[in-house]
């Protein structure tokens, strides 16, 4: 069983490792942001395509037999 770490001991721990992150630029993140609302729309056009075809395909099925 490990032993347990007193909590000023982890904080300590926590701040070290935090500084070692690379954070990304302001630019990166906007980049990133702008990329992840693309993907976003794309998708959801897609989604919306797929479902209206799929609808009319039944419509047409489910009216053939009358």
């Amino acid at each position: 069983m490990a032993s347990k770490t007193n909590p000023f001991t982890f904080l300590q721990q926590v701040r070290s490792e935090t500084s070692k992150v690379t954070w990304p630029t302001r630019r990166e993140t906007t980049i990133s942001t702008l990329m992840v609302f693309v993907m976003v729309f794309f998708a959801a056009l897609f989604f919306f395509a797929a479902d209206q075809l799929m609808g009319w395909l039944i419509g047409l099925v489910l009216n053939a037999g009358i």
